[in-house]
This record gives structure tokens, sequence and C-alpha cells, in this order.
């Protein structure tokens, strides 16, 4: 059994939100659910455009999808989002540039299949531990996987919100995929980088785990965004697994 909540909050210094949230427990296509965060970039209002039809064209690729993997359905629906918003970019004047990150996840039983593109994440929590399921793609990371950036460094390097792949810049873009196996009581959280360059993992970790339920997790995880500082967006999906 799934429990669910999502919430997106343009937070108090950014004029519109940029990002986009979708969540199914009802089947898309051959997934029996789909779970999707979207970060979206870009002057005036070309970023929240870039999210809204990434996420769109997502599920039209899912809807029709005969692929009995859910990881490949994951990968083509976010190579078909990338030549939509790529496309788009191109035609309509103030858009030039925009794109968008992707994190997107579908649960069976108690597997979870996800993709990402960029620095919007996917996490799973329980008592013992936060762990970080995804990979950023972004500079920082590049350099902490080098070895010349500790990750406690790399949360206030003034580079931070560079990243090196997206939905839309370029006209191909490659997903990353993760396969993880929950234990009953586990929670995913999907997120944009508004909830982690405001609120640190452990924190995060400790406001999901004194939390009544998913819901209650997800209005204070904005709200504690948005207190220290809100410099950004934040969207976060929750999604508490349990064995029925």
């Amino acid at each position: 059994m799934l429990k669910i909540c999502s919430r997106s909050d343009k937070g108090p210094v950014r004029k519109n939100n940029q990002d986009s949230v979708y969540t199914s427990d009802a089947p898309i296509g051959d997934l029996l659910n789909v779970f999707i965060v979207a970060d979206g970039m870009g002057g005036h209002t070309a970023g929240e455009l870039a999210s809204s039809i990434a996420i769109n064209t997502m599920l039209d690729s899912l809807r029709v999808s005969n692929d009995k993997n859910p990881a490949v359905s994951l990968k083509k629906a976010v190579r078909s989002a990338n030549t939509a918003v790529f496309e788009k970019s191109l035609s309509i004047d103030c858009a030039d540039g925009m794109g968008t990150t992707i994190v997107a996840c579908t649960f069976i039983e108690n597997v979870v299949q996800a993709v990402n593109v960029g620095d919007s994440r996917m996490y799973v929590i329980n008592a013992g531990s936060i762990k970080q399921v995804t990979v950023d793609h972004s500079l920082v990371e590049e350099m902490i996987r080098r070895g010349g950036l500790t990750r406690d460094k790399a949360r206030s390097h003034p580079e931070k919100n560079v990243i090196t792949r997206a939905v839309g810049i370029k006209p191909e873009v490659e997903p990353d995929v993760f396969t993880t196996i929950l234990e009953s009581g586990d929670t995913v959280l999907l997120c944009t980088d508004g909830l982690t360059n405001m609120v640190t993992d452990s924190r995060i970790k400790q406001i999901i785990l004194g939390s009544k339920d998913v819901v209650d997790a997800a209005d204070k995880l904005v709200s504690e965004a948005n207190e220290n500082g809100g410099l950004d967006n934040v969207s976060v999906v929750l999604i508490k697994y349990e064995e029925n």
C-alpha cells in the first residue's frame, strides 16, 4: 500500500513557480503508478512552460508505451519530453535555452524504478537512514566525485546550482536509471533543489520520521525550506510504502 502526498510552493522570493509535480497511484499505460517532479529553468515563464511540457509529454509517452520493462518506459518518456521541450524552445520568443530537471519513479510492489536528469532528487528514508538514490548531474557533484570537494562544502559552493545535464537544452538527453528495493515503512521522497538547498538531509529525515503522516511531513518540509530563506520554488512528493 502506498500513502502519498505532494506539495509545490513558489516560496517567498520567486515571483512564479517553475516547478511541476505529478502523482498517480492508478495505472498509466503499462505502469501501475507514476510520480514525477520537474524543476524548470529559463527567463520569464519559460521554466514553468518547460516543466509542464516535460511532464505532459512523459505522460503521453507512458500511456501508449508497450514496453514491459518500466525502466525502459520511463527512459523513453524522458527522451520524448526532451524532444518536446527542445523543439518548443526553438519555436517561441524568450524561450531560448529553457529546460527542466526530471526525477520520476514507479513502484512494483516493493521495487522502485527511478530515472533522473539534473539535480532533482530521490531519497529513501527510514528509521535507520536517509539515502540519496539518484546522482545529481551538477558541477559540484563532479567535483565531489573527483575528490576536490566535500559534501558539506558543496552546500555553500557558489556554483552549487550549475547543472551539467537537463531536459530540453540539447536535441538529445540520456536519463540515468536506478532500482531500489524497499522495506515496509520506508518513505520515498522526490524533491527539487528548493528543498535540499534549504534543508539538510539529516533534518529532512528528522522531519519525516517525526511527522504523524506524509501530509504532515510534506507541509513541514515546505514550511522549513521557506523559513530557512525560501530562495527557490520548493516541491516534494512523499510516498510511504507499507506491506498489505
